[in-house]
């Protein structure tokens, strides 16, 4: 079971909490260091001292580790231009040394995108369809050959297909809980497959329609890596895992109920009911970045136990 630490920086962090998280994930032996794209806070959160973007916080990330994998859950299609995604996530694998994984969603957040006068179209999931084709098509076209598409939204003409990543097939990482279009989306394109936040039921659902569909693709079900995103929140007694519920502004039961919480046996064994379900990663969301002693805590003794 691989453990990567997944973070929210539109809750409230700089680049440089950040890089001490990210480095952090390196030192104890966590699996990758993933961020969402966002550009507003969420919930009560202010915020401060601002967004950061995924894709730059990711380049400066790129310079400054060595192991760790990096990427996103979700990059949202509707920030950026497919041609335009392709060369950046292109060039910060290059600068990582070929350590990037690229998570692609359709986008979903409409406030943010009026804050910063981001369109917000209403056709997101035929954008993201094309845009998947798009991005995938210019990575994998060869050297000294060309790359058009005419799609009903994006439209490229005799395109050189350059950068190139330094891996050679950046891995593609599509999730949610859509029954129809996401799983065929995934059997089309993914290699890795993440639900977030779901149950243990709504989880196994999911990945068998995903396995599905994989198959009726043409490709073993087996193909992809199955994951699931969960809030983490461990504590070596009841008194640490209600001391870090509370700093997150929430309830132990709740987490307990929807996420990973509690004693680092009660985690272990809550991750080993999904790995029986077909998971082999779990994306830790942490949404304390301050708290280093929590990765500690994990890595000692939920990792430690996983591996």
């Amino acid at each position: 079971m691989d453990l990567r630490i997944f973070t929210e920086p539109q809750q409230g962090a700089s680049y440089d909490t950040l890089l001490t998280v990210a480095k952090a994930t390196e030192d104890l032996g966590f699996d990758a260091f993933f961020r969402s794209d966002h550009y507003l806070p969420m919930g009560n959160a202010d915020g401060l001292p601002g967004p950061t973007d995924a894709w730059i916080t990711l380049a400066g990330l790129a310079r400054e580790t060595r192991r760790i994998r990096l990427g996103t859950l979700m990059t949202a299609g509707t920030f950026r231009l497919p041609g335009v995604l392709a060369i950046q996530v292109a060039q910060v694998d290059q600068m990582s040394g070929g350590r990037v994984e690229l998570g692609l969603g359709a986008g979903w957040f409409e406030d943010e995108h009026k804050a910063y006068g981001i369109p917000f179209p209403k056709e997101k999931f035929a954008r993201l369809e094309e845009q998947l084709a798009i991005v995938t098509g210019l990575w994998a076209t060869e050297h000294g050959k060309e790359f058009s598409y005419d799609g009903t939204y994006y439209q490229l003409e005799k395109s050189s297909a350059l950068a190139k990543p330094a891996q050679g097939k950046v891995p593609v990482l599509i999730g949610g809980h859509g029954a129809t279009r996401t799983p065929r989306l995934a059997a089309q394109y993914a290699d890795e497959f993440n639900i977030p936040f779901a149950s243990l039921e709504d989880s196994e659902r999911q990945f068998g329609r995903v396995r599905a569909a994989a198959e009726a693709a043409g490709r073993k079900g087996d193909d992809l890596v199955y994951s699931n995103a969960l809030v983490a929140c461990v504590g070596k007694d009841d008194a640490e895992v209600a001391r870090r519920a509370a700093a997150i502004g929430r309830e132990v039961d709740e987490l307990k109920a929807n996420g990973l919480a509690g004693s680092p046996a009660e985690v272990v064994d809550k991750i080993g009911r999904y790995a029986a379900i077909g998971a082999s990663r779990v994306y830790l969301q942490i949404l304390d970045l301050d708290d280093l002693d929590h990765l500690e805590l994990i890595s000692a003794q939920v990792q430690s136990q996983l591996s």
